[in-house]
């Protein structure tokens, strides 16, 4: 009787017939078979992925399946997530279409998040980027610059896409890009710029021809600091473009268009109607054409939503409930020491009370815990203390020695 593992369980050859025969727990694989296989591995992959992902569009995350991942990782803010998670399906549908041969042709649907700092714009981009199946980059927009000046090209941002997908240009060319801080490049006064506008105007000028859609030269290690380098060409019209800023100071905008001041029984019924803690759910492209946005950039970015400011409910949650949570990321630091770190209820309210108090959002809470931690973090990762439990007196102790006017101002 023939054991499993002395014969090829593909072409029946046994263990004297071959050179090298390759066990595993229910069959075996000799070297010639192994070979072959590889053949066809290599040969089948590149026909899978001529859609551009090598998925069919059965095997997608549909939007509501997109939305669920994002809501374990990030608290609230359902309308930005609706929103986004439907931007990538539809990028995913758009690549797809690319292989039909089809009269309609499907735009892109360039995405822009509005909302004050800390409500969460750059950790949905790096959540959703867990989850995608094309390369993924974030960018910076505060260091872009018109070319000639200090900072960074527009071409630097292809750059970053391109490393995230080593360098594979046709990878690259399907992927999504996030711009952080887009409000920082708005103009700063209402008249067009007769001057160079270095960090203004210009760069919404440049960064038009990567949004709409054109064959742009890319360094692939930085334009200033390598000159000689050779370009690679890379053809932006299927990348998805998703762009974040706070934008702040664009309620008045927003109040100045809605008419909230006006005098009159019929205008303060409509104005009672207006949520003024959150304005900017009434934001539109004239809003952001009147903060300083270019018409030809909104033009190119038709989607647009907000992010709701976080209210002490959303902050409780966010301190605790999602998988990467603050307490959860402190509880894990003391672990690797060996240390079980617990906390009372009322710690949480404390925390809660000061990030309302200093007004900075999701990041306000960091700042506090780490205040309220960094002793402990400092002396027992040396000593021989195995628990660590915070209760309320011991918190507020923490927090009053450290420098409060640096948390407010931060």
């Amino acid at each position: 009787m023939v054991k499993i593992g002395d014969t090829c369980s593909f072409c029946g050859k046994s263990r004297r017939e071959v050179n090298l025969l390759i066990t595993g727990i229910s069959g075996a694989i000799c070297d010639e078979c192994a070979l072959q296989a590889y053949e066809i591995v290599q040969e089948e992959i590149p026909k899978k992925r001529k859609n551009g992902l090598g998925l069919n569009q059965e095997d997608l995350a549909k939007p509501n399946e997109i939305k669920s991942f994002l809501d374990e990782y990030v608290i609230g803010q359902d309308d930005a997530k609706r929103y986004l998670s439907v931007s990538v399906y539809n990028h995913y549908k758009r690549l797809l279409q690319t292989v039909l041969k089809d009269d309609v042709e499907i735009e892109k649907s360039n995405i822009i998040m509005v909302g004050a700092t800390g409500t969460g714009k750059t950790l949905l981009a790096r959540t959703i980027a867990k989850l995608l199946h094309v390369p993924f980059c974030i960018v910076d927009a505060t260091v872009l610059t018109e070319a000639g000046y200090v900072g960074e090209d527009i071409e630097s941002i292809l750059t970053r896409l391109l490393q995230a997908a080593d360098y594979d240009v046709e990878a690259a060319q399907r992927g999504i890009v996030f711009i952080d801080e887009i409000d920082k490049i708005a103009r700063k006064g209402d008249n067009p710029s007769i001057t160079r506008d270095v960090s203004g105007e210009g760069v919404q000028q440049g960064l038009l021809k990567l949004l709409e859609g054109s064959i742009v030269n890319v360094p692939p290690q930085g334009g200033r600091k390598h000159p000689d380098q050779k370009m690679i060409a890379v053809n932006t019209q299927n990348i998805l473009f998703i762009c974040g800023g706070a934008f702040d100071g664009i309620e008045k905008k927003i109040a100045q268009r809605l008419n909230t001041r006006v005098v009159g029984y019929a205008a303060s019924k409509e104005v009672a109607m207006v949520d003024r803690e959150n304005m900017l759910q009434y934001i539109t492209p004239a809003d952001l054409k009147a903060f300083g946005l270019i018409p030809e950039i909104i033009g190119r970015l038709p989607i647009i939503t907000y992010l709701n400011p976080l209210d002490r409910k959303t902050l409780r949650s966010i301190l605790t409930e999602p998988k990467n949570s603050i307490i959860k990321q402190y509880i894990k630091l003391f672990e690797m020491d060996h240390i079980k770190l617990t906390f009372d209820e009322s710690v949480y309210e404390f925390i809660v009370d000061k990030a309302m108090e200093f007004k900075l959002g999701a990041r306000g809470l960091r700042s506090i815990v780490e205040a309220i931690m960094m002793d402990a973090m400092y002396n027992m990762p040396s000593g021989n203390t195995k628990k660590l439990h915070v209760t309320l007196d011991y918190a507020k102790g923490q927090f009053e020695k450290t420098d409060i006017n640096r948390l407010q101002s931060a």
